[in-house]
């Protein structure tokens, strides 16, 4: 799991089809848009049914598609991408245990929560969030715990992949999406010992307040 909703009460926009070539790499926390050219089903391109309803011409449908492809010139709004590969984002999830415990990580063992819908969810309200550090950008400049300059209240911008990243940084693309607050482990004052979980509750999130853009 990427993404993390920490404001009660606020709901997504909606799920909306991915470009195929972008689906697989989606892990949750970027950030997407409507593709600047609509797209049409093709051999390596396509879409659920129900992403054409109300099309007949379905050889020659321009059709919305969503991906994390992002310019300074990029259309708006601009969206938080939700589904990932581990986590909630598999249908089965990981092996905790294996045996008695003693194995707290493995691999995914169902596919990307897109693989039969082809979509993902996207986020559009201002609020409160957090995203896993294993999915913003990681340079020495970037959304990391060892970047001096992440302050409190810091803009964030995104790369042209669409990774939370401070404004300014190497990849950025001039757009702010929202303000650095903290990097925490969790958000709730009773912690799992790490002795009894390891690695699979340990990552470091970086909250933020996302703005609408």
């Amino acid at each position: 799991m990427t993404l993390y909703i920490y404001q009660p009460g606020i709901q997504p926009l909606g799920q909306f089809d991915v470009l195929d070539a972008y689906l697989a790499g989606i892990k949750g926390g970027e950030i997407g848009t409507v593709y600047a050219a609509a797209r049409v089903n093709s051999a390596t391109e396509k879409a659920a049914k129900d992403a054409l309803d109300g099309y007949t011409n379905l050889t020659d449908v321009q059709r919305v598609a969503v991906a994390n492809s992002i310019t300074a010139s990029t259309q708006r709004p601009l969206w938080l991408l939700d589904d990932g590969t581990a986590g909630y984002g598999t249908l089965f999830g990981q092996v905790i245990g294996t045996p008695v415990g003693l194995s707290t990580t493995g691999t995914n063992l169902g596919p990307h929560t897109a693989a039969a819908s082809g979509k993902v969810t996207c986020w559009d309200k201002d609020g409160l969030y957090a995203v896993s550090v294993d999915n913003v950008d990681d340079s020495a400049d970037g959304l990391v715990i060892t970047n001096a300059s992440c302050d409190p209240g810091l803009k964030l911008d995104c790369t042209a992949t669409g990774l939370l990243t401070p404004t300014g940084a190497t990849l950025a693309v001039g757009v702010e999406v929202g303000r650095f607050l903290e990097f925490e482990t969790s958000p709730s004052l009773v912690n799992t010992p790490a002795s009894l979980v390891g690695a699979t509750e340990a990552a470091v999130r970086a909250v933020f307040h996302y703005k609408v853009v």
